[in-house]
């Protein structure tokens, strides 16, 4: 069978207002902001170790997709969730749920989830497989 997909290449996420991603991302996570065009409201991330990019733009009428706010599921990765979770409350960001020790059948991990200023949830994990 022929691959559709061959790699990731960026995630993108609805905002409402560029000026406040940006210093959600940039401040409280700490991601390096690679472009932020004013006129279009668009910002591109990049992702520490990875070449893959966070992208984020505020949704235009009728473009497809999640609205901001309803994003979930995507998992960034930290050894210790616990430490990043207390870090990212001290520069002003929201933890949703408060990082807890999950036992699945593939393995034992911490895991914590934070909101960006719309509220779109990110998880915090240490899980590496």
């Amino acid at each position: 069978m022929a691959e559709v997909i061959t790699g990731l290449h960026a995630v993108t996420v609805h905002i409402s207002d560029a000026e406040r991603a940006e210093r959600f991302y940039r401040d409280v996570l700490g991601l390096k902001e690679l472009l932020f065009d004013v006129k279009a409201n668009r910002l591109v991330f990049a992702l520490p170790n990875t070449p893959i990019l966070l992208t984020m733009h505020i949704q235009g009428p009728g473009e497809g997709g999640r609205e901001p706010g309803t994003v979930t599921g995507l998992v960034f990765r930290h050894p210790d969730p616990e430490a990043a979770c207390r870090e990212i409350r001290r520069r002003g960001g929201t933890i949703t749920v408060e990082p807890a020790v999950v036992e699945t059948a593939i393995g034992k991990f911490v895991r914590g989830v934070i909101a960006d200023p719309d509220g779109n949830e990110f998880i915090v994990s240490n899980r590496t497989d």
